[in-house]
């Protein structure tokens, strides 16, 4: 566990750093680049992603790094770096105050370390594997609210949402009906924080890749919540379907999810 800490320790520093700097950078003028039709990234994703590779790999030059801007070479090392420098691109350089920096270590294919920072509202998000999950040293729970129909939960679309039929649509008219209420942030590392939070009871979404999620699985399972993939089956943080929840609702979102796959009425 003390090996995992220092770990920890190494990932918050370098959190707070990008995090600081894109708090700095608020509102100002970005040059914006598109990835794709609505998938924006600016200087300060890679600033920022520059900041926390430099502070881990000083640390731990032997590590591997897998980051959304930037390719790093993969060497024999069993740990790895999986890093969002800025989750939540769009609502900042529309600067709507909701995004946050998301870093993970993973090990087999598991996240061990995680770190989600939202530097607007100062909170940061922490956990290690038998560690528990912690905000701003508060330990966190997941939630104990159930039926669905008591419950708020998270979701996101997909950037190509116009032009795939997979794009979640039906899904959140099911969920819609379904729970008490919906919220499309624009930033799944924070509703998977969120969700171990307590403050959501439930999230789902599709085609994320292991740098949205590795940091908030993590989070959620140590807050004592449910992951898994659309159809319940053990969750890989490299499938790009996802079911996180306080466990208590689990089954029923899975259900829901397949019955809208098999064309029942949402």
């Amino acid at each position: 566990m003390d090996g995992l800490h220092n770990y920890l320790d190494v990932a918050v520093e370098a959190a707070l750093l990008a995090g600081r700097y894109q708090r700095y950078r608020y509102a100002s003028l970005l040059d914006v680049d598109m990835k794709g039709d609505k998938n924006l990234v600016t200087e300060v994703d890679r600033e920022s992603e520059r900041l926390i590779v430099e502070h881990l790999l000083a640390r731990f030059p032997g590590h591997n790094i897998v980051a959304e801007e930037g390719e790093y070479p993969q060497g024999d090392s069993p740990l790895r770096w999986i890093i969002d420098p800025l989750d939540g691109t769009t609502n900042y350089a529309h600067a709507f105050p909701w995004f946050c920096v998301s870093i993970a270590l993973e090990s087999a294919g598991e996240p061990i370390v995680g770190v989600i920072f939202n530097p607007m509202h100062d909170e940061l998000f922490t956990a290690v594997t038998g560690g528990g999950a912690w905000m701003n040293g508060r330990r966190l729970h997941v939630s104990a609210r159930s039926p669905l129909t008591n419950t708020l939960l998270g979701t996101g679309f997909p950037y190509d949402c116009a032009s795939d039929p997979a794009n979640n649509f039906t899904n959140f008219i099911a969920f819609q009906k379904a729970a008490r209420g919906i919220r499309r942030a624009g930033a799944a590392a924070l509703d998977l924080a969120y969700v171990a939070a307590g403050r959501l009871d439930g999230f789902w979404e599709l085609k994320l890749k292991p740098w949205d999620v590795a940091a908030g699985v993590l989070m959620v399972r140590e807050a004592g919540g449910r992951v898994t993939g659309f159809d319940g089956s053990d969750y890989d943080i490299f499938d790009h379907r996802i079911v996180a929840s306080n466990g208590a609702i689990h089954d029923e979102m899975t259900a829901l999810l397949a019955g809208v796959a098999e064309g029942g009425c949402p």
